[in-house]
């Protein structure tokens, strides 16, 4: 007799476990606020769930996946718990009241989500109704006692920029995301964008910062605002003709040449690309690393063209395998592992680049922007699988999130010597470990020789033990090579905590490869 399990209450379960290990380690007041945002939000993923397969939902959302509420709901506050113990201990009040408005900000994003779901929801839930209220009662009056009025005031305008955003992504990128990760993606461009605008307002202050840390920030708002400027003006003129690709691409070199580079200019007091020139020519390492990644980008495009071929050569309904598609989580992997043992700043600073650019290509392939528009949708259409069911194709920009938001996350400012020690000094590679080793051991060997399934999923119990052995084999290697990670002795927890983020991966319909790095990142920073 076979046993039906709920694959969201497993779920949920390994998530439960997740904040419960934060709680146990940090116990304090925004932990507990942890754990009663945990329990609200798996009373209204149940009614999340309800809305999506009865068509009751607002927005339309990406079908065959869950709502995803619960594990979404627990990353910023989670962050925002485990980087402020280590600011604290560095002694950076500064960082240590950022993160406490990231806390809060993640809990109340979460209530206002939560908020929606239940106005929508016909019969009202009373019983949900009550606990959603108790755990938000709970928040706010720690809020309260804990923050200032002007970072209380910064949570409310990331709740104001989220509330906005949420309209016109959703509204714009119909079936695109689910509950969960639009909550993930949307609020953190709301964190992004409400700390750029911030350090703008002060940039008297902020002058004269570090350029690596001002440059994300500025690619992402100056990404954002091109997406949406030319989505709604695409509403009222056709983007497939000559001229509106001209107009395009005019108007991206404007906002770029005369808005991007004189609001980075602002900060850093020189030249942006001045100071890339300098940057990136400081050694010969910096150099022969910008030709390695070169060499590994053109062997991307001969991947993408091989596939095509063969599409070409074969059937027209020809689609990648899945471990044809991992052929990409290498390629990253070996493009990541040199650049955080040689030099993480410029890691940082290409990943941001290359953030852009994908996002870049992406408003390309979607407006049909000649040149390149047309064969970009062509060759990309190779590699769609079922989570790309909305007009965005976003899989191989959560990839590049995956791998790199460890690195732009490492909180360098709070870290002894710039690393972390224990389980910490392996909080860089946390996306190379849970995507770019153990997702893909799980996706490759569970297609192939995986027979065991797990219950009431199509993951397998193969593939996820050879994803946490994998992860494995992958510190040990790291240890041989990288001389600053030092584990002192605590083999367990990472033991515990790989497996944990494998079990999440074989149960979670949500995208694995934003998800997954984020809660390995959590439980190493402990």
């Amino acid at each position: 007799m076979t046993t039906h399990i709920n694959p969201v209450l497993v779920e949920s379960l390994v998530v439960s476990a997740v904040v419960l290990c934060v709680h146990a380690a940090l116990w304090n007041q925004h932990s507990w606020c942890a754990v009663a945002l945990l329990i609200q939000a798996f009373y209204v993923q149940h009614k999340w769930d309800r809305l999506l397969k009865s068509g009751g939902a607002v927005f339309q959302f990406r079908p065959a996946a869950n709502s995803g509420i619960v594990p979404a709901s627990m990353v910023m506050p989670l962050l925002g718990l485990v980087l402020r113990a280590k600011c604290a201990s560095a002694g950076s009040v500064h960082l240590e009241r950022f993160t406490m408005v990231v806390t809060v900000s993640g809990m109340v994003l979460a209530l206002f989500l939560s908020l929606i779901a239940l106005g929508i929801t016909r019969p009202v839930p009373t019983n949900t109704c009550v606990v959603a209220g108790l755990s938000a009662s709970a928040i706010l009056y720690t809020a309260k006692q804990t923050l200032t009025v002007s970072e209380v005031i910064e949570v409310l305008e990331v709740l104001l920029i989220f509330v906005y955003l949420s309209l016109i992504v959703l509204y714009l990128l119909p079936r695109c995301f689910t509950p969960g990760e639009a909550l993930l993606v949307v609020g953190g461009i709301s964190l992004v964008v409400n700390q750029l605008v911030k350090r703008s307002l002060s940039w008297a202050e902020a002058k004269g910062g570090d350029p690596v840390h001002y440059l994300l920030p500025v690619l992402v708002v100056g990404s954002l605002l091109l997406g949406v400027v030319f989505a709604l003006l695409f509403c009222f003129m056709e983007s497939e003709t000559w001229v509106s690709s001209l107009f395009f691409h005019t108007m991206t070199a404007v906002l770029g040449l005369g808005i991007l580079m004189p609001w980075l200019a602002l900060f850093i007091g020189r030249h942006p690309i001045m100071w890339l020139w300098d940057f990136v020519t400081f050694n010969r390492c910096r150099l022969g690393l910008v030709a390695y990644w070169a060499a590994l980008c053109l062997a991307a495009t001969c991947v993408v063209l091989h596939q095509n071929y063969q599409r070409r050569a074969g059937s027209k309904k020809h689609q990648a395998s899945t471990v044809v598609r991992k052929y990409f989580h290498v390629i990253v992997v070996a493009t990541f592992v040199p650049g955080l043992l040689y030099d993480r700043q410029l890691l940082h600073v290409a990943s941001a680049g290359c953030l852009a650019i994908f996002i870049f290509l992406e408003y390309v392939r979607y407006f049909r922007i000649k040149p390149l528009g047309q064969p970009l949708r062509h060759l990309l259409t190779l590699f769609l699988d079922e989570r790309d069911s909305g007009p965005l194709i976003l899989t191989h920009i959560y990839l590049l999130l995956g791998m790199a938001l460890p690195i732009w996350l490492f909180p360098g400012a709070c870290a002894p010597k710039g690393t972390l020690p224990g389980a910490g000094g392996l909080v860089p590679y946390a996306g190379v470990l849970a995507v770019g080793v153990g997702d893909t051991a799980a996706s490759v060997f569970g297609s192939t020789l995986g027979e065991i399934r797990w219950p009431g999923t199509k993951k397998t119990m193969e593939g996820t033990a050879t994803s946490v052995l994998a992860q494995i084999i992958g510190v040990a290697v790291l240890l041989i090579f990288d001389v600053g990670v030092n584990l002192n002795g605590a083999y367990s927890w990472i033991l515990g905590s790989v497996a944990l983020v494998a079990m999440l991966e074989a149960y979670t319909s949500q995208i694995d490869n934003l998800l997954l790095p984020l809660y390995l990142l959590i439980l190493l920073t402990l």
